[in-house]
């Protein structure tokens, strides 16, 4: 078989390849791991480079395909969000301090409750954490390996999905944060934003959250039923 036909029948196995994948994507509600899309192709179909072509098709249309973390999703084209926004339901805005807790954990997790209240200065209540918790944005990541275990807290895949954002280091830098009128004249010229993990892996000083700490944390009843 000669280089010519070669090249045609890879060509047709990835075009075939690429259709599986973005059928994949297309039929489920949220992101799709690319470790699950690989299990899906034919054996020795490359994934990277099926995605990245998929990609590439769509990165012109109304509809992109994006990343966000180890998974893939369509959304709608940056440009053209406005038009979608304007049709889909008001969601209640977080409040002020619900905002700076977000914030907070977004850049110093993991991060404890004793921590964020040290990040901002004052209390941080419950209520407003669990308000983040039921956004899906915020999740209890662990137990900090000191006195008391306190639980860790960080983001999720959906607060990355939600925002636009690849992983956490793409979360707004300086200049970004004044450009949106987010930080004021008077920060100190020595201040940066801290910089987020690449991943959400558990760290040296955390353990990871078992059934017997949701119970006492009062998510699960002692038969290991969550809680409503």
């Amino acid at each position: 078989m000669g280089t010519e036909a070669l090249d045609a029948l890879r060509e047709r196995a990835l075009h075939e390849a690429e259709r599986i994948a973005e059928a994949l994507i297309f039929a489920s509600s949220g992101p799709v791991s690319e470790n699950l899309i690989a299990g899906r192709l034919p054996d020795g179909a490359p994934v990277g480079v099926v995605l990245a072509r998929l990609a590439e098709s769509y990165a012109h249309r109304g509809v992109n395909l994006v990343r966000v973390e180890d998974a893939w999703a369509f959304r709608t084209a940056a440009d053209l969000g406005f038009l979608i926004r304007s049709e889909e339901t008001e969601i209640k805005k977080l409040s002020r301090a619900s905002l700076e807790v977000l914030s907070s954990i977004a850049y110093h997790q993991p991060v404890t409750r004793a921590e964020i209240e040290d990040v901002r200065g004052v209390a941080t209540s419950k209520g407003t954490l669990d308000v983040l918790m039921e956004t899906g944005w915020v999740r209890m990541r662990g137990r900090r390996r000191s006195p008391g275990r306190p639980v860790t807290y960080g983001t999720t895949p959906a607060f990355l999905d939600h925002f636009g954002l690849e992983d956490l280091r793409d979360l707004p830098g300086m200049e970004e944060l004044k450009g949106a009128g987010l930080l004021s004249g008077r920060v100190p010229s020595n201040f940066h934003p801290p910089v987020p993990p690449a991943n959400d892996d558990l760290t040296e000083d955390e353990d990871p959250i078992t059934q017997m700490d949701l119970e006492e944390l009062g998510l699960l009843t002692p038969m290991g039923e969550a809680e409503d």
